[in-house]
Parts: structure tokens; sequence; C-alpha cells
């Protein structure tokens, strides 16, 4: 047996049980139902049996590219060239393998071999050329209508390139041309379930969730035996319930997760295949409960994918926090899986737990590719800024620091006042808490020269993160951070002038912030006195710096404004009374 038949021989092996229908009509049938393991065994059947029978090869490939495995559909692809040159199909599956890998001119350069000497009715490789670019990585569905309008000339009656054409509309936001196309569909086989669902599809685009959840329930109802409108259904419960009141998020995403298991068992595809594509789902979807369980599982399958990794390193950071283990398993799935079939959360959540346990500069470097990678539909950004505030939340401040420094490195990102705003804080604490005396610890200048010096970085970061956020200008970061910034960017700058430990030497870095903080305190007119604490901070350490430079004047009516906020001032009381 030659190599290469031997190849083929294993990748066919394993076709499940005894396969009844035998035809490729009923192969695609089984395809279109989304019972991809049934379709699997009667193509592998198909193809030992009729090796010269080239579009057999395409379908096999496809369903391999269905599973992610795209070294294996490449393979099947190649090895339908050798066994039915003619056949034009195996060309179009070697483009979306290419398409899927990035590699866009030669994809281009297969899909025109495919199309250049197509018969007056030959309409397959264009179709499928089209659905790719629907498909791909980034689609391009401007390219998928002119080749799904090519095809349509050929061939007026196959309601599948109305399908399709009416996806790529879909795509490029054209929601009437899409539902003619769904709708002429319709008129062409009124069974095509695929049309109802593209119209529900349309409308599910638009966030009218209650309107497509009611559509596919009563679809289901209908065809109780069509799987794919029970992933469809999940794939909508999952999205309306990021919609929904806080309250209600984990009942209706939890139907998100009921409707796939439900899909699976209709399908009664139980292979390591399936289940994968369940995990993938379920990180998709955010239900890591179920994933620990469905990964645990994947690990002691035979055949599973690499992409196990990612499963298992998901659960440990998020439901074991064993951050140590969560960054092993990522870090091998990023040494055995091609870069192409990394998604941009996998870069989030090794770069969170390789940060986490203790590789500062690789988890920061995976956090900015993640940043960089992010599609549409990701909002990395988000997570990255809320898993900071849960750190620092938490207690992990040394964490939270580090993490907080993306967002707050960026500008443009929504999160950029707000991590700059507890960048500075936590740094701040860092800082004071360095500089702070021990109890039995005597404040000389020297002791307070020695800790200055430790602490100075985090103070002087966090001065400059705080000053971001103080001289910001949007109402909104004015209204919430103005004068809370002030406060503690004029604390760092109090920290620095070593007041504690030299006040004679005091330079007045923190007079500026606490005098902008009694402005802008004035200016927020606030009457609850939720701003008391800050006021009467800035007009303590206002006093006090006064009274050192020998203004006893000054010091004396920011020692009053004081006692008139908080008569019981202890502090400031005393030198009133002194004054």
């Amino acid at each position: 047996m030659t190599n290469s038949k031997l190849v083929l021989s294993l990748l066919l092996a394993g076709a499940v049980g005894s396969v009844n229908a035998q035809s490729l009509k009923d192969a695609k049938a089984a395809i279109s139902s989304e019972q991809y393991s049934k379709a699997k065994g009667i193509l592998q059947n198909l193809v030992e049996k009729k090796a010269k029978d080239g579009e057999n090869y395409f379908y096999l490939g496809k369903l391999h590219l269905i599973n992610d495995k795209v070294d294996s559909a490449a393979y099947v692809f190649n090895q339908g060239i050798t066994n039915a040159p003619k056949e034009q199909l195996n060309n179009v599956g070697l483009g979306i393998v290419d398409l899927l890998s990035g590699n866009q001119s030669a994809a281009e350069s297969k899909f025109a071999t495919a199309v250049s000497g197509l018969g007056k009715k030959d309409y397959l490789p264009l179709l499928y050329i089209g659905e790719a670019y629907i498909d791909a990585p980034k689609p391009d569905y401007t390219k998928a209508v002119e080749y799904l309008t090519q095809a349509k000339a050929k061939n007026e009656k196959d309601a599948n390139i109305l399908i399709a054409l009416g996806n790529a509309y879909a795509g490029l936001g054209e929601s009437s041309p899409a539902y003619i196309s769904y709708r002429d569909a319709e008129y062409i086989d009124p069974s095509l379930l695929k049309a109802k669902i593209g119209q529900a599809v349309i409308s599910r685009r638009a966030q009218a969730y209650d309107v497509v959840l009611e559509s596919f329930e009563e679809l289901g109802t209908e065809n109780p035996n069509y799987a794919p409108i029970l992933r469809e259904l999940a794939e909508t419960y999952y999205l309306s319930s990021l919609k929904a009141p806080e309250d209600k998020y984990r009942e209706i995403n939890k139907k998100a997760v009921e409707n796939y298991k439900k899909y699976l068992t209709l399908t009664g595809d139980n292979s390591v295949e399936a289940k994968t594509r369940y995990a993938d789902f379920l990180v998709y979807s955010g239900n890591y409960d179920e994933l620990k369980t469905v990964s645990q599982e994947l690990a002691n399958m035979p055949g599973a994918d690499a992409k196990v990794f990612r499963y298992l390193g998901y659960t440990s950071y998020l439901q074991d926090k064993d951050y140590a283990k969560a960054a092993e398993y990522l870090n091998t799935l990023f040494s055995r899986v091609k870069p192409e079939r990394l998604i941009p959360r996998d870069y989030l959540m090794a770069g969170l737990a390789n940060l986490t346990s203790g590789d500062e500069a690789k988890g920061l470097e995976l956090l900015k590719q993640a940043v960089e990678k992010q599609t549409e539909e990701d909002n990395l950004e988000a997570e990255i800024a809320e898993t900071a505030f849960a750190k620092y939340q938490d207690g992990e401040v040394e964490t939270a620091i580090k993490i907080f420094r993306i967002p707050a490195s960026k500008p443009t990102s929504d999160y950029y006042y707000d991590a700059n705003f507890y960048l500075g804080s936590a740094l701040y604490g860092k800082g004071s808490k360095i500089v702070s005396p021990a109890e039995d610890e005597e404040l000389t200048p020297a002791l307070g020269l020695k800790k200055l010096a430790e602490a100075k970085p985090f103070l002087d970061e966090a001065v400059k993160s705080l000053t971001i956020v103080a001289d910001a200008n949007k109402e909104d970061v004015v209204k919430k951070y103005r004068v809370s910034s002030l406060y503690y960017k004029g604390l760092s700058e109090l920290a620095l002038d070593n007041v504690m430990y030299d006040p004679e030497k005091s330079k007045g870095l923190f007079v500026d912030s606490f005098t902008r903080l009694l402005q802008a305190a004035k200016e927020a007119n606030v009457t609850d006195g939720s701003l008391n604490a800050y006021i009467v901070d800035a007009n303590n350490y206002l006093g006090y710096f006064n009274y050192l430079k020998g203004d006893t004047a000054k010091a004396k009516a920011f020692f009053k404004e004081t006692v008139k906020i908080s008569p019981e001032d202890e502090f400031a009381g005393q030198f009133v009374n002194q004054l």
C-alpha cells in the first residue's frame, strides 16, 4: 500500500457502524440536517467504493472543515484532485483552506482555476466559492454576492443559491434583498427550512430576540426532527441573555445550553467532533460550569482535538482559580495549534493566566495581542478592564495594577479614564504603604528618604495616571472622578513631598491638587455631604502647609473651613485654637 493510500485509509477509518443510505444525495441531506457523523459515515463509504468520483472527496473535506480539521480537509481535497482531476470542486476546497489560513491570494488563485473552464450549466464551484467568502474568518460579502450572482445566472432553480445570496446580503446589512432572496428560495422549494431560518436571523441581527425566539419555537414545533432549529434557538437564547436584566441573565442563558443539548440528541451525534463543537459553543456563550464537565470528558476521549487545552485552560483559570495550571494548558494550546486556529479570546485567557501566575512580560504581550486581534463581535477590552476591577475588589491589587495598565495606556479605550483612576489609586495605595512608618520606627529624615526612594516609582506613576483623569474634560468623567482623582493625586504628591518625615522642607507639591479639589467640589454643588471627607482633608493639608510656611492667616482660614463642615475634627480644632 502506498503512503498516500495508507494515510487516506486512516482518515477514512472508524466509519459509523452500518450505513444504510449510501448515495451522495443522502450525505448532502444529512449535512443539511447537521447530522455530521451520519454524513461522514456515508461519505467515507462512498470515497472507498467510488474513488474516481471527485464530488465525494469535496463533501468529505467540507465535513473536516466543519469539525475544524483543516489539515485533514486539505489532504482529502488533494486526494480528490489526484483521483478525479477534472472535478473542480476540490480546487474550491483547497481555496477554502487557504482562506481559513489567511492566504487570500492563494485562495483567489485556486478559485480562478476552479471556475476557468466551467460549462454552461456548471454552477456548484461558484456557489461554494460564494459560501466560502461568507464563512471566511474575514468575510467578504461583496465577493460572495459576485460569485453567487454568477451561479444564479447558470441555475435559477437551485434554492440553495438564493439562501446563500440571502446570507451574503444579510452580512452586508442589506435586509431588503436578503428577505427577497429567502422568499424566492421558499417559492422554489417550500420545504426548505433554511429560508425561514435566514429570515429569522435577519431579525436577530436587529436584536429583535423575542420575535426570533417565537419564530424558532414555532418552526421547531412544526418541524420537530430538524435539528438546526434547536442550534439556532440555542444561539438566540444566548444572545438575548446579553440584553436581559441581570437577574434574568442566568435563567435565559441556561436555555441556550438546554437547546444545544437537545440539538445534539436530535442529531444522534455522540462523536468527539460533536462534543468539541459543543465545547466551542460553551466557550462562545460563556457557560464555563458546563465547559468544565465537557472538557474533562474530551480529555479522556481518543482523537480529541488539541483545542481541548483551550477548554481545560479556560476552566482552570475561571472555575478552579489554578492560574499556573491554566497557563500550562493555554501555553500548550499555543504550541500545538496553528495561529489561524486560535481565537482572540485565547490570547486574552492565556495573557491573564500567564500574568497572574507570574510571567508578567508574556502575559502583557498576549493581552496586547488580544486587543489587537479582537473582532467587532468581541469586547475583550471590556473583559480586561472588568477582570482588573474584580482583582482590585478581591484584594489582588498587584495583579489588578498589571492588568489596569492595558486599557490605561489606550486613549481610544472606553475604559481609559476608569482604568487610569483605579490604576492611580492602587499605585498610591502601594506607594503610601511603603512610605508609612512601622510602629517602632522613628520619623527621621534619613528614614523618610530611604522609604521614598523605594516608593517613588509607584507614586510617580500614580500621579501620572490620576493627572489624566483630573484633567479630563468629558462631562461624565468630571462628574464621576474629578474630585476623587484630585484627592488621590494630592495624597500621592503629599507622600512624594516627604512631609511626614521632614515637614520643614515641604515644597508643596500637593498644593495645586488640593486647591483644585476645593474648587471642583464647589462647582459640583453636591449637598448630600458625600464630598465632605475630601474637602476636610484638602483644607487640613493646605492649612498645615501654610502653617509650616508661616502664613498663619491662610492656615487659620483653611482650618476654619474644616471646622464649619466637621466641628469635631480634632486636627483642625487644635490649630484654630493655637493660631
